[in-house]
């Protein structure tokens, strides 16, 4: 069965042209929505169905987005609220130690073969990401992505190796 990733939200229309308003989930919005390309629309109780993107263009924190065949907004307003996906094997490969959220998000962390929780969640503050490992019995752990904590990253396996800096898990 084929598996998809979110590359974004369609939350308004815009203007009465066809166009939509998409809070993007991708860090490549100019390859996802490049003209040409394929998105799979998701919406609740409907089957996905396929649309081709017509144009693409960037306003204020929005992707604004056209579709072959939807030339008013008419054609549009029923897409509202739906997600825009991928097929997982459209992904962009990524740098040595980069990795998407699906691929991090489940994995065991350990720290000297101890298991210390699993991965629930990832933040971005600012300087690096931060991985939310959920404990069992105790509050959740904020490890820093920084190479001196994560000392290895086995994505296939869903395992993360650690070094915690004393005081960092109080």
């Amino acid at each position: 069965m084929t598996e998809f990733l979110n590359v974004g939200k369609i939350v308004n229309t815009q203007g009465i042209k066809g166009e939509v308003r998409v809070i993007s989930k991708t860090d490549f919005a100019k390859k996802r929505y490049k003209t040409g390309n394929q998105l799979y629309l998701f919406q609740e109780d409907k089957a996905p169905i396929t649309l081709t993107v017509k144009s693409h263009r960037q306003h204020k924190n929005f992707d604004i987005l056209s579709f072959e065949g939807h030339p008013n907004i008419n054609d549009v307003e029923k897409y509202r609220d739906g997600i825009l996906k991928i097929k997982k094997e459209e992904a962009q490969r990524l740098p040595k130690n980069e990795f998407y959220f699906h691929e991090i998000i489940g994995c065991e962390v350990y720290e000297d073969e101890q298991l210390i929780g699993k991965i629930k969640e990832i933040l971005q503050p600012g300087a690096n990401d931060v991985w939310v490992v959920q404990r069992k019995g105790q509050k959740d752990a904020l490890i820093p992505y920084i190479e001196s904590v994560v000392t290895n990253v086995d994505v296939k396996n869903k395992r993360v190796d650690v070094e915690i800096p004393e005081g960092l898990l109080d």
